[in-house]
């Protein structure tokens, strides 16, 4: 018995994101998904897309990071990127790419260094914030001094942390709200909710319908939704795997000391996979109750 297929594709995969958003027919929806999230002076009425120059050299950046670049009617540079696992150093690699398109607008002889302005819009499928207090959904990162009055205005980096968007259909107030709103539950959707009736969003649930593709596209996006999903269960299996391990032991050993020694080895185990895929040492011990000492020696 096969799986039943979800009415609309998810988001989430290179082909969902893509297939919303980097198709020349549906630039009007990534028009209206930037007008929503960025602080603009003015809103953005064309795009062109470019080629990617920035693309990961690294076959996990290419697998985990989706990059749509384009750039706006006054020479703004957009780039949009859907990112579905956590990766040391994020916040690095986020400054390191988007200092490419800032680069590429210098000009040979006299070049007075006035720069058009540089946005990054990133979706994540994970959260980056480790204190969760201090956690936030939507985070807008701009140049500004020690009084927090704004330095430049052109560089502008907003995160959308996915997984702490939690809004029902009644609690949506902006189409910031709607847009996050959609592509979270998109997958899920078996009609157009009525508070998304509206012609952007419907045409997006149109573009979205996994049986108006083609048979050859239906299994390039299932290939791409395999890969998602078994990304997704990475981190879960180094979890289960660990802990099981460590029961065993502790079983094994017949006593409750022993136990206690088999779930410490569990614990140890899912630390050092987790470690491994490069996730940072507070998401660790989180996970798994060790302090940050014992993992750095691990």
């Amino acid at each position: 018995m096969t799986d039943k297929v979800a009415r609309y594709i998810n988001p989430y995969t290179d082909f969902g994101f893509k297939k919303l958003f980097g198709e020349e027919a549906n630039k009007d929806l990534l028009i209206d998904f930037l007008n929503a999230v960025l602080p603009l002076k003015s809103k953005i009425v064309s795009l062109t897309f470019r080629n990617p120059e920035q693309l990961p050299d690294n076959n996990v950046d290419r697998k985990a990071i989706f990059d749509i670049a384009c750039t706006g009617e006054h020479n703004e540079q957009f780039t949009v990127e859907m990112q579905k696992a956590r990766q040391k150093y994020f916040k690095d690699r986020a400054l390191f790419y988007l200092s490419f398109p800032i680069q590429r607008q210098a000009q040979k002889g006299d070049w007075d260094f006035n720069l058009n302005p540089v946005y990054l819009v990133a979706v994540l499928n994970f959260t980056y914030d480790e204190n969760e207090e201090k956690q936030k959904i939507y985070r807008l990162v701009s140049l500004k001094d020690q009084d927090g009055e704004e330095f430049l205005d052109k560089l502008k980096m907003v995160f959308l942390q996915m997984p702490l968007f939690r809004l029902t259909e009644p609690e949506l107030q902006t189409r910031k709200d709607k847009w996050m709103y959609f592509l979270k539950n998109l997958e899920d959707f078996d009609e157009i909710p009525s508070i998304l009736r509206e012609p952007v969003f419907e045409k997006a649930f149109s573009e979205a319908e996994y049986y108006r593709l083609s048979p050859l596209l239906q299994e390039q996006y299932q290939r791409d939704l395999m890969a998602y999903r078994d990304n997704v269960n990475v981190v879960e299996t180094a979890r289960k795997e660990g802990e099981a391990k460590g029961k065993a032991e502790g079983l094994a050993e017949g006593e409750a000391k022993g136990l206690a020694k088999g779930e410490a080895k569990g614990k140890t185990e899912v630390a050092r996979n987790l470690k491994g895929m490069g996730l940072s040492l507070a998401d660790i011990a989180a996970a798994t109750g060790l302090p940050a000492s014992e993992i750095e020696r691990l």
